[in-house]
């Protein structure tokens, strides 16, 4: 059995060192065959973006030849290679990690990864160059290129830029000001990539660059405005991350039999899958890093991990804080509530951004599409439908809207999921997660409850119940036509823990008068839910109606 390759972003450690490799090589011939040369091809964070461009390297590269069938001789592209393999000198920059504390550390972080590239470059090809490091970044670049055209006459480079936006998406976020500086043009990245578009017409015949979002893409524009954006092209929507077939094909080399396969389909699915990045794209694509740090702490435990949240992906909800800054539109949070509720957004998705305009409520949802937090479900007229794309972002957004109300009612909670999620699971028991719930309530001012519903209050306790790990949280899912408010159904089944099944009401306080009439409508449907097969069949279930008068929450056990 190979071993899995989780946190491995260099191919040739992956192949060499026993690692299970998906193969994506396919992808290296279509690039190939299209006119364009110059690509910029963006990614949610965690898809494998670095392994890949790791991956054109290494076949590209004109001194890995003598190595290419221990490389590639598994592969697609092994056993279809392409006129150009192996045939180009690789100049490689990765700009992450940069300080951008200030503007001065993201200049010198910017040209010093520029100089580790240069390094790099001179070093493998052997190549007479003195790099003068009191030069900046963009003569560096002018200056190598003249360097390799006098040296290497009718040889040709290939350039491969990693994470091309990391520290422009920091800066844009925190120092938005700083951003500007960078990109103007006098900027010394515009002027960087004005030496690049340059390269073009002397040394450079190919450009690779990855990403997270096109932020920079148009800020840059008049220095290099040559880059061709395959990101929503559905002939790549599937280059990065698993499919399912790909997921399938992982499962049967860990020797995971198909019965326990079955078993695992619907965890990974429910948190990792729905990442769609064209409205005519058939494949849905599952988040390759999260689904390897499932597995790699499955078949070391001999369980499901009881987090199936990477860390890494954990921290990333503070970037919905700053893109919310830098939203000037009043329907921020409304956004947010139209995303958790699974109400679906319709976007006309923006392919470059431009930081000297407004960012408007358009581009706060093109961002959230782009970070990955708001994926296609459907083509919807002129635009397209986004939607939360799983479990894991949805645990993200109900952390951050959680927060923002807190924030707005100046009340300072903190929420024991832990204690909240013991009761429930183990006792059917509602009044942990109650009491959080009355708190939010007891804090609205009588202005914040004129405009507040039955939606608001599910809402709340939706976003309560998706931080507790242990169960699989369902919001008006439909059967026989008929929709449950909240159904909450244990992920371990095995353990005899409690389902729980919610029906909300809400009255305003000139409606408590209809409280007995309610109780009674919200008890009939609870009855009839039960009367369906699907709730029939839930085992351990609690059923219990919510009514919510004003401030006040009355809770009804029904058996």
């Amino acid at each position: 059995m190979k071993k899995l390759p989780y946190g491995i972003s260099n191919y040739e450690d992956l192949i060499t060192q026993n690692y299970y490799y998906v193969d994506k090589t396919r992808y290296i011939e279509q690039l190939e065959n299209i006119a364009e040369k110059n690509i910029v091809f963006l990614r949610p964070r965690k898809f494998g973006k670095t392994l890949f461009t790791s991956t054109i390297q290494y076949y590209y590269d004109i001194n890995e030849s003598e190595k290419f069938n221990t490389l590639f001789g598994e592969t697609y592209i092994g056993k279809n290679p392409t006129p150009l393999k192996n045939s180009y000198y690789i100049l490689r920059f990765n700009f992450s990690g940069i300080d951008t504390s200030t503007l001065e550390s993201t200049i010198s972080g910017f040209k010093n990864k520029v100089i580790v590239g240069i390094e790099n470059f001179v070093g493998t090809y052997g190549l007479d160059f003195y790099i003068n490091k009191e030069e900046a970044a963009e003569n560096l670049l002018s200056n190598l290129f003249i360097a390799f055209k006098l040296q290497k006459r009718n040889e040709k480079i290939y350039v491969i830029i990693d994470e091309y936006d990391h520290f422009a998406n920091e800066l844009l976020s925190f120092q938005p000001d700083n951003f500007k500086s960078l990109v103007s043009r006098n900027g010394k990245v515009r002027k960087w990539y004005e030496i690049l578009k340059e390269g073009t017409e002397r040394v450079v015949d190919r450009i690779f660059i990855t990403g997270v979002t096109p932020i920079t893409l148009d800020s840059m524009t008049s220095g290099f405005n040559i880059g061709t954006d395959k990101t929503r092209n559905a002939k790549f929507n599937e280059m990065l991350g698993f499919t399912k077939l790909e997921l399938k094909e992982l499962m049967e080399e860990l020797e995971i039999g198909e019965e326990e396969q079955e078993k695992l389909f619907p965890i990974l699915k429910e948190n990792y899958d729905g990442y769609k990045f064209n409205e005519e794209a058939t494949e849905k694509m599952y988040n390759s890093t999260l689904c390897l740090y499932f597995f790699n702490r499955y078949i070391e435990n001999k369980k499901v991990p009881s987090n199936l949240l990477d860390v890494n992906i954990a921290s990333d909800y503070s970037k919905i804080a700053q893109m919310l800054t830098l939203c000037k539109s009043n329907r921020k949070k409304e956004i947010l509530e139209e995303a958790i509720s699974d109400e679906g957004i319709s976007a006309d998705i923006i392919n470059q951004f431009n930081a000297e305009q407004v960012f408007g409520e358009n581009e706060f949802v093109s961002m959230l599409f782009y970070l990955g937090y708001l994926t296609i479900k459907e083509e919807s007229g002129l635009y397209a439908k986004l939607v939360i794309p799983n479990k894991t972002m949805k645990e993200l957004y109900s952390a951050y809207f959680l927060k923002i109300v807190a924030d707005e009612l100046d009340m300072q909670i903190s929420i024991n999921y832990a204690d909240i999620g013991t009761q429930m699971i183990l006792e059917g028991k509602i009044d942990k997660a109650i009491e959080i719930l009355r708190k939010y309530l007891n804090n609205l001012s009588n202005r914040d409850f004129q405009n507040f519903d039955e939606k608001y209050v599910k809402l709340i306790f939706y976003c309560i119940a998706m931080n507790i790990k242990a169960y699989s949280v369902r919001s008006e899912q439909e059967n026989n036509r008929k929709y449950q408010d909240i159904l909450l159904i244990p992920t371990d089944t095995t353990k005899g823990y409690q389902a729980i099944l919610i029906e909300f009401k809400y009255l305003k306080k000139t409606e408590a008068e209809k409280l007995e009439e309610t109780k009674i409508e919200a008890r009939k449907q609870v009855e009839n839910y039960g009367e369906l097969e699907q709730i029939k069949n839930i085992s351990n279930l609690n059923k219990y109606i919510v009514i919510a008068v004003n401030d006040e929450i009355y809770v009804e056990r029904i058996d």
